[in-house]
């Protein structure tokens, strides 16, 4: 099986090499890149299958790069910064970030984000069935079953849990959610928003002051896995 390529924008040598020590043990292929520029030039000419991407490039915001990345490149970019304010973080999930991680980071968080960003983007040939641990989402028929039995779901409830599917471990920004989900005018009713959510984990969640499935992300948005 072909490696995974991993290409890590970051102006920090010694962030760059920790990471690739760490990367290239778990059997990743890595590609280097100091400046926002030379990111976007290596991802332009052989496109990696996974992005980490620094916010505080010498050259460009990390978040200009990161919309001049989402133009055309679709797989994930996960963002590793030391800025862990509320504002740049749902920036960055806005304009199209998969995950998110402050630095100092744990390693094996991690590479666990990266295992489930990485699997995900190999696996979006669009599956009419979407899995998640006990539950099962039909996606032509919009039949939802949790171990087997079928859940019955407003036609809201459904489409809420059906972006959350599609989107599977990464973070949805109360904003996008709002806005994809009621539509523009809806976008600070984030309210409304935890009422919905609410409500779906107590038909989807076997514990719902517990969930295990729609996990909420303080003051950002939720993660479904």
């Amino acid at each position: 099986m072909n490696k995974a390529e991993i290409l890590i924008i970051d102006d920090e040598p010694q962030i760059r090499k920790l990471l690739q020590i760490n990367l290239e043990s778990n059997d990743y292929k890595v590609v280097q890149a100091s400046t926002g520029k030379e990111g976007l030039m290596l991802s332009a000419s052989h496109p990696p299958d996974l992005i980490l991407l620094d916010i505080g490039l010498p050259d460009k915001s990390g978040h200009e790069i990161l919309k001049e990345l989402r133009e055309w490149y679709n797989r994930p970019i996960i963002i590793l910064s030391v800025q862990d304010n509320e504002t740049d973080i749902v920036s960055a999930l806005d304009n199209g970030a998969t995950d998110y991680l402050t630095k100092p980071f744990r390693t094996g968080e991690l590479l666990a984000r990266i295992r489930s960003a990485v699997k995900r983007s190999q696996n979006t040939e669009n599956s009419p069935i979407i899995s998640c641990g006990d539950i099962e989402i039909d996606l032509v028929a919009r039949i939802v079953k949790r171990n087997n039995e079928a859940i019955k779901l407003t036609s809201t409830e459904y489409n809420l849990l059906a972006l959350f599917a599609k989107n599977e471990g990464k973070v949805l920004t109360h904003q996008y959610l709002l806005k994809e989900i009621w539509g523009y005018s809806y976008q600070t009713e984030t309210q409304y928003l935890r009422v919905f959510v609410g409500t779906l984990r107590k038909k989807i969640e076997e514990n719902p002051n517990n969930p295990q499935h729609i996990i909420t992300e303080s003051g950002v948005g939720y993660r479904f896995q």
